[in-house]
């Protein structure tokens, strides 16, 4: 047992090693809107936005060694593996198979090939991802619909849908075996209605909850700058544009006649594309500082291309828990006066 857990220390040594010695090619591929900087590649923190908050070193220098990173507000820092898992919100495992895949190794004898270039693996999760929300069953009187209901959202959509049984390997052990588990799976798609990728919330059965394992919601294929997207609502003019799913259904739950797009995370909020078509984005952010830091971000880039920016904030700490506490009426009425007062002030 020591003998397999110390060659298993070793093998993930040297495949830091290796991400390390191709640091700026990694950083280049994963973190596109970042920049380098003398010896380091800066963005904002591990989702990739531009920023200066987080620094990736280059090159080995004065016994400080390449790879590393350190997110100077966040207080975070690792290796490239360690990266690479917090931008994908993915497992370590998969965040191994993901850095073996950029590096171009085979799973048999270690071996790179042109077929297995970082473009490619991508497009292989995009495609993956396209093939199991094909796959998967309107939501009507399933699981999913009873997990959004046990939460009182009643917003639905083609952009939701049901399977009981998506492959999923739990835990951090490489060699654990793969089980299956029941799925909310949400859409993906850019502004030309593109399926990019889709996400997908683990539940358990017997709960109607989130499953309780780790990393319950995972994404499968390319989320940066994309959303799961709701409408054609009666405004098209507008959008709002929010943080997690259950977040951004509740909102709609409150207001049924409006577009909504989920980015998921904090982060991704951030860096969010709106589409070119609307005049006014409304962002439904967490009240919290990582929701506000977001919806900065977001607002900075939206305006400076001449869009009209608002902002919505729950009165507690999300939008689904201003839902269930206070009801559908009262939520209703705190985000319509919200959106009248800064459109008449």
């Amino acid at each position: 047992m020591n003998t397999l857990m110390t060659k298993s220390k070793s093998d993930l040594g040297e495949l830091s090693r290796d991400l390390a010695n191709r640091a700026e090619a990694f950083c280049a591929h994963y973190f596109p809107d970042g920049r380098k900087q003398g010896n380091y590649w800066v963005i904002g923190d591990t989702s990739g936005a531009a920023g200066k908050s987080l620094a990736v070193r280059l090159h080995d220098n004065a016994g400080r060694k390449a790879g590393n990173w350190t997110d100077y507000e966040s207080g975070e820092y690792g290796d490239l593996i360690d990266l690479l898992r917090e931008n994908l919100r993915s497992t370590k495992s998969e965040a191994i198979k993901e850095a073996r895949s950029f590096l171009g190794e085979n799973p048999s004898p270690a071996k790179r090939t042109e077929d297995q270039s970082p473009a490619i693996t991508s497009n292989k999760r995009i495609a993956q991802a396209r093939k199991l929300f094909e796959y998967g069953k309107p939501t009507f009187r399933t699981l999913a619909s009873a997990y959004l209901l046990n939460r009182d959202i009643k917003r639905f959509g083609p952009a939701l849908r049901y399977h009981p049984t998506v492959f999923v390997r739990v835990g951090e052990d490489d060699n654990a075996e793969l089980e299956k588990r029941p799925a909310l799976l949400g859409k993906i798609t850019d502004n030309d209605g593109i399926t990019t990728g889709v996400a997908r919330t683990f539940l358990n059965p017997q709960t109607k909850r989130v499953a309780d394992m780790e990393s319950p919601k995972r994404i499968l294929g390319q989320l940066h700058g994309n959303a799961i997207r709701f409408g054609i609502g009666a405004y098209p003019e507008d959008m709002i544009a929010g943080e997690g799913l259950e977040n951004v259904l509740s909102v709609g739950t409150a207001l049924p006649d409006s577009d909504l797009a989920s980015c998921l995370t904090a982060n991704h909020l951030g860096m969010f594309i709106p589409p070119t078509t609307i005049k006014r984005l409304w962002i439904a952010r967490d009240n919290d500082k990582a929701g506000e830091e977001a919806s900065g971000r977001l607002r900075e880039r939206a305006e400076k291309s001449g869009l009209w920016c608002g902002e919505l904030v729950p009165k507690q700490d999300d939008f689904n828990k201003d839902l269930v506490d206070y009801g559908v009426e009262r939520l209703r009425i705190h985000l319509e006066e919200s959106m009248k007062t800064q459109l008449t002030g």
